[in-house]
């Protein structure tokens, strides 16, 4: 019998005083993001005087924000999509994991100035696989994408025993620059032609045992609501999915999105991003607070109260 466990003590805090310190996520755009909703939940329960907030950052005004969140003496800071690759330059030291990946999702203010650039997405994104109870050593994984989300993402699925990683990217140009960064270190990583003529998509998801999404295809979007209906396959290539793959979307609004419905249709199990969130999130907050009681179950449950 599994002991009960009692919910954690939550200590009561003004929302807002002289005092309090700024933590936040960096994005453009940044105002879906239900970070905030998560953090502030959990510095709640750990009585810690911090706001989160979710902060407007156009690629152009990255380096301006950085250093002026730095002379506030913002406690920490997460980085979303555009960020996570060009970040790095900002940084006075990186962990070797974000060196190795060259994306940073999660700043840490070093004594004396500058900040510390890490990356949190992997722990994140292994999180909810390693959960599964099967093992994943010499499975066939598809990736679409090859921003900074998806060097995270091939980096777990090398960590999680993937002996073939195949990644997709609509421009030949960024897909090949992500594979001459990453080879190094993920010898089993191909690149695939994702234009729809080749048909190399298609069969490699014939033959996938996992499906990763790391584009914002099918992210909702308040100013297009049509956004959500969109998923970054066409037709025939979603026909090639067996029942038996998994797919795994790191977009979590909606709940589920149309790539995650369409592939449960087929008969495929499914993840979002839900978990990959949490689980980043809290790895971020162990490091910004050097405690490491974060309340990971109150910020599960934040963002399930959040999410429709």
């Amino acid at each position: 019998m599994v002991a009960e466990q009692n919910p954690p003590t939550v200590t009561r805090l003004p929302r807002i005083s002289g005092s309090t310190a700024l933590v936040g996520v960096l994005g453009d755009p940044v105002r879906h993001s239900l970070s905030p909703v998560m953090h502030n939940a959990a510095l709640e329960a750990m009585g810690l005087n911090w706001a989160y907030l979710a902060l407007p950052a156009p690629a152009a005004e990255l380096a301006a924000v950085v250093r002026g969140l730095e002379a506030v003496q913002c406690r920490g800071l997460n980085l979303t999509i555009p960020h996570k690759q060009a970040v790095a330059a900002l940084c006075r030291s990186l962990s070797p994991l974000a060196e190795r990946l060259g994306a940073v999702n999660t700043l840490v203010p070093l004594e004396g100035g500058g900040w510390h650039g890490t990356n949190t997405d992997v722990e994140g994104f292994c999180a909810p696989l390693a959960r599964e109870g099967r093992s994943w050593s010499g499975a066939r994984a598809v990736v679409l994408g090859c921003g900074g989300s998806a060097r995270a993402v091939v980096a777990g699925l090398a960590e999680l025993g993937f002996s073939e990683i195949h990644l997709a990217g609509r421009r030949a140009e960024a897909r090949d620059a992500f594979l001459a960064d990453c080879r190094s270190w993920t010898p089993q990583l191909q690149g695939l032609s994702w234009d729809g003529a080749s048909g190399e998509l298609t069969a490699a998801l014939a033959q996938a045992d996992l499906l990763v999404n790391t584009t914002p295809v099918g992210m909702a979007s308040a100013s297009d609501p049509a956004a959500a209906q969109a998923y970054p396959l066409s037709a025939t290539e979603l026909a090639a999915l067996q029942s038996n793959c998994w797919v795994y979307d790191i977009i979590y609004t909606p709940r589920p999105t149309q790539l995650l419905q369409n592939a449960a249709e087929r008969g495929c199990r499914s993840l979002d991003g839900l978990e990959m969130l949490v689980e980043q999130g809290a790895a971020a907050l162990r490091l910004w607070s050097g405690r490491p009681d974060v309340p990971v179950e109150v910020m599960r449950q934040a963002l399930l109260e959040q999410l429709p």
